[in-house]
């Protein structure tokens, strides 16, 4: 029907394609010539690019393309480029005490930048991104004076290192509380007594003998007579009232029922030497190192 009502327009002398809205006639104009071979170069230009890049999805990848081009392999350069830059510094790193290295102002500089980003890549999903950890979960604060393992450079390198309580390192930090109640070491009573016994190291509550008596039975080896920790061993300071868990009685009674069973990675099976040391001396930096 279109092509039976095709003519020419008066007005411009084009042929009209025959198509027709309220009087509104279409002419039939050709594309510019330099439109046509534009359109006809991106055709090619796509073409060819499914031939040099990937492109098409296969079941499981892509067709990989003659160039073998990957976004992801371009950075990984870009990221090899950037470390051999650094490796002035971090070769050294790696091969300095760490007490050698904080005694150096232009590597402990660098030192505590690349920590600082180390930290918030791997670290900061835990301890937060200002370090002040997440009490509710059991993620230590790092910006305080409380360790449970030590807080010398030393003992926090050897911490992230190896990690705690974790099956990947034979050489992890280790340590178990008893489950009191689970384990029916001690009654329901004989646990709230336990439990005000150690708030009233940190002037919480007031303590009973009876509770005296049964922390010195049960929790003084490890804890200390005054309550006052053991990093040997992992275990916290009671007395300081710096609690990983929460410090209510209500905490402290879930606590010595169910025990704690904290689990931290062992950073240098991820991590370079010298990007281990690096946090360790940032972390260590933070003001809560000893």
């Amino acid at each position: 029907m279109a092509a039976d009502k095709k003519e020419i327009d008066a007005l411009t002398g084009t042929d009209t394609t025959g198509h027709d809205w309220d009087g509104i006639k279409e002419l039939d104009t050709p594309l510019p010539r330099w439109w046509l071979w534009t359109f006809y170069a991106t055709i090619v230009w796509g073409v060819g690019y499914t031939i040099f890049y990937p492109a098409w999805p296969l079941v499981s990848d892509a067709t990989a393309g003659i160039l073998g081009y990957t976004t992801r392999g371009a950075v990984a350069e870009q990221i090899a480029s950037a470390a051999e830059a650094q490796r002035v510094y971090t070769d050294r790193i790696a091969e300095m005490e760490l007490a050698a290295i904080a005694d150096d102002p232009d590597l402990m500089r660098f030192a505590f930048s690349g920590g600082a980003a180390i930290f918030r890549t791997n670290c900061s999903q835990c301890h937060g991104a200002g370090a002040a950890g997440v009490q509710a979960a059991g993620y230590p604060n790092l910006l305080d004076d409380a360790w449970l393992w030590g807080g010398s450079v030393e003992d926090i390198h050897y911490s992230i290192v190896h990690g705690i309580r974790n099956e990947d390192d034979l050489d992890a930090r280790y340590s178990e509380m008893p489950a009191f109640g689970a384990d029916e070491i001690l009654t329901d009573e004989e646990i709230g007594e336990v439990a005000d016994y150690v708030l009233s190291l940190s002037g919480t509550v007031q303590g009973t003998e009876d509770g005296a008596i049964l922390y010195a039975e049960n929790c003084a080896a490890c804890h200390g007579d005054n309550g006052g920790g053991m990093p040997e061993v992992g275990a916290p300071n009671l007395a300081d009232a710096i609690w990983l868990y929460g410090g209510s009685r209500d905490k402290v009674v879930e606590t010595i029922t169910y025990s704690r069973y904290g689990v931290m990675p062992a950073w240098g099976l991820r991590l370079t030497e010298a990007q281990t040391k690096q946090v360790a001396l940032y972390v260590h930096s933070l003001g809560g190192g000893e």
